[in-house]
């Protein structure tokens, strides 16, 4: 089988999918290969993911890794949910194959971006370095 009974139950059944009109911090990532956009919107109280939800367009794998990501920051700390890696959502997931992988890169760093967005709209300052490629979320790599 091509995928795990998990991205098979997150792809049919996802979890805080749509958008969300009072977010506080809102990132989309974008892979122009495969056509894959994601947006991640985060609500924060007192430094916590309090809510999260997301949109994405574009295959299975994509909802699934973007259903599986919000479940895996909700309720945690900012600082946590940066640490949120792509590999861990393939673990999370119980595997993707070789040729989704990149959908979990793109789950990562929509969280990344939707952090960023919240420190910028609310004057925290961050090391732009917690950004991890060409996702748009920074001016890291300029």
């Amino acid at each position: 089988m091509l995928y795990s009974d998990k991205v098979m139950d997150h792809f049919r059944n996802p979890r805080n999918m749509g958008k969300m009109e009072d977010a506080d911090g809102i990132g989309e990532v974008g892979n122009a290969k495969c056509g894959d956009i994601m947006r991640m919107y985060i609500k924060v109280k007192d430094g916590v993911i309090e809510d999260v939800s997301f949109i994405t367009f574009g295959c299975g794998s994509a909802i699934a890794t973007s259903s599986m990501a919000t479940e895996m920051i909700k309720g945690k700390p900012l600082s946590e949910a940066l640490e949120l890696s792509n590999k861990a959502v393939v673990e999370a997931l119980d595997g993707l194959p070789a040729h989704k992988i990149h959908c979990s890169v793109l789950a990562e760093e929509a969280v990344k971006a939707a952090v960023k967005d919240y420190y910028d709209k609310h004057g925290v300052s961050y090391d732009a370095a917690f950004c991890t490629g060409d996702c748009g979320c920074c001016h890291a790599h300029e």
